[in-house]
C-alpha cells in the first residue's frame, strides 16, 4: 500500500471512529455521511443560498451558533473570514468539527456552549450563523432575544424548519378583545408544539408557519435582507417591536 492509500485509509477509520456524522463532509476526500437520508447535506442545501454571503469576509468575525460538525464554520473560514467560533451543546459533534478543521488546516475554535449561554462570550460578531436549531429548543423567542442583544453586530444568516401557512397575511396592529375569529385563519401566525416527537426526533419542540417565523424575527428587532429560500433569511439588526422590555436573562 503507498503512502497515499495509507493515508485515505486513516483519514476512513478517523470518521468511522468518530461516526455517526450527520453533516456529510469531505475529508481527505473521505465522504462523512454518504448515506445522508437527505442526501448531500448540507452541501447541497448550501448551493441554493451562499450567494447572500459575501465572497470574501476580509477578516470579519463569525459565530456559528449550533455548529455541529463545522460545516458552515469551515466554509466561512475559506471566505476569508478571521476569527471564527463555533458552538454546540453536543460534545459529540464538536470533536467531529475539531477534527475536520485540523484535517482540513483551517484556524477554527470550537466550543461546547448552548445557545442560553451567548451572554457569557461577552463579544458581538459580524456574522452571526444560526442554522437548524430554533425549532429544536424549548424556549425560541428566548434565544432570539439573547442573540439580538448580545452577540449580532451586522448579519445573522438563519434557518428554522416551517410547517403551515407561507403566505403572510395583512394584519392589523390591534384586535379587540372579543375578536375570535382572526385565529382561525390559515395564515395568521403560528407556532406548533410537539409535545412526543417528530421525525422521531424528541428534540423536535416548535414549527412556526412562515408569518409566525417572520413576526417572531422582527418582535426580536431583526429585519429580513434576503430569503433566497422558504426557511433561510439573511438578517441585519432593526429596531424590537415591543411594548415592554422583557426580563434580562443572563446564563449563570
Amino acid at each position: 500500500m503507498d503512502a497515499q492509500s495509507s493515508r485515505g485509509k486513516n483519514v476512513r477509520q478517523q470518521i468511522e471512529k468518530l461516526g455517526p456524522w450527520f453533516q456529510n463532509m469531505r475529508i481527505g476526500g473521505v465522504q462523512t455521511a454518504p448515506e445522508h437520508f437527505l442526501g448531500d447535506y448540507p452541501s447541497f442545501k448550501w448551493q441554493g443560498f451562499k450567494h447572500i454571503v459575501p465572497d470574501d469576509l476580509e477578516g470579519r468575525s463569525v459565530l456559528d451558533i449550533g455548529c455541529n460538525a463545522g460545516f458552515y464554520t469551515m466554509e466561512m473560514k475559506r471566505r476569508n473570514a478571521g476569527r471564527v467560533l463555533g458552538i454546540d451543546s453536543d460534545p459529540h459533534y464538536l470533536n467531529q468539527a475539531k477534527f475536520a478543521a485540523e484535517h482540513e488546516g483551517l484556524d477554527i475554535e470550537y466550543r461546547q456552549m448552548s445557545v442560553y449561554e451567548v451572554p457569557k462570550l461577552k463579544e458581538r460578531f459580524d456574522l452571526v450563523i444560526f442554522m437548524g436549531v430554533l425549532y429544536h429548543l424549548r424556549h425560541p423567542l428566548l434565544a432570539l432575544d439573547l442573540l439580538y442583544e448580545h452577540v449580532v453586530d451586522d448579519m445573522m444568516l438563519f434557518q428554522c424548519l416551517q410547517r403551515g401557512a407561507q403566505d403572510i397575511p395583512d394584519l392589523q396592529e390591534n384586535y379587540d378583545f372579543s375578536e375570535w375569529s382572526i385565529f382561525d385563519q390559515p395564515d395568521y401566525p403560528k407556532l406548533f408544539f410537539v409535545e412526543e416527537r417528530y421525525a422521531s426526533d424528541p428534540t423536535n419542540w416548535f414549527f412556526p408557519n412562515k408569518p409566525a417565523m417572520e413576526a417572531m424575527l422582527r418582535s426580536s428587532g431583526f429585519v429580513i435582507r434576503e430569503n433566497p429560500e422558504p426557511e433561510v433569511y439573511l438578517l441585519g439588526r432593526g429596531e424590537r417591536h415591543y411594548a415592554v422590555e422583557p426580563p434580562t436573562f443572563v446564563a449563570s
